[in-house]
């Protein structure tokens, strides 16, 4: 996750930028990976090391101490392959990869405030680098006001950028695109409030 402060300081300074034009509020997460929890590693390692003794077994002719020996390590050093994120997630089917990101965009949309919102009308710009995922999840009103291609508009641009390892332009240019929709339909007024950190959270 390379994001030095001054990216950090970069997308602070957008999101401010964006909210002074709007009663909206933005919000941007980072995430290494979605997929923590997964049984799959220990399943697979697991099989692994049972099918290793009947292997050993036929093909040498080893005592059995040193085989059941042989059994733990293998069930061990795959076990520590597998939980690399990077391996973890290769392992994993797509279509699995983006249920679990889509299931913590969620999760931060409701934790960092925005389902709390009192006129619907927050954005989540939020990527999980190990599944590369993005997506903007966007309060109940101004998903309603905005086409759903505008946001995928947003979401490409983010990730235009992102491909070239330009992380923070990717999140600055989704901030522009969303400040847009958010200042038509949800512009400033006197009573606005900013009640979110305006910042990038890694998780």
């Amino acid at each position: 996750m390379n994001l030095s402060k001054e990216d950090h300081d970069r997308i602070a300074i957008a999101i401010r930028a964006a909210e002074a034009k709007t009663s909206g509020e933005i919000v941007c997460v980072l995430a290494q990976t979605s997929s923590h929890a997964t049984g799959l590693p220990i399943f697979i390692a697991a099989v692994a090391a049972l099918a290793t003794p009947w292997l050993l077994t036929i093909l040498t002719s080893m005592t059995v101490y040193r085989i059941l020996v042989l059994q733990i390590i293998v069930f061990l050093v795959l076990l520590m392959l597998f939980c690399l994120p990077r391996v973890r997630v290769a392992l994993m089917p797509h279509r699995a990869r983006r249920a679990f990101a889509y299931r913590v965009a969620m999760e931060q949309f409701v934790s960092r405030g925005l389902a709390r919102n009192k006129d619907q009308s927050g954005i989540l710009i939020f990527v999980s680098l190990a599944e590369r995922y993005a997506r903007i999840i966007a309060g109940s009103e101004i998903a309603a006001r905005v086409p759903q291609t505008r946001w995928q508009a947003a979401v490409d641009a983010l990730i235009a950028h992102m491909r070239n390892g330009r992380i923070a332009d990717g999140f600055i240019a989704a901030i522009d695109m969303c400040d847009d929709e958010l200042a038509k339909h949800f512009p400033r007024t006197d009573a606005s409030r900013n009640d979110l950190p305006d910042r990038i959270y890694l998780i």
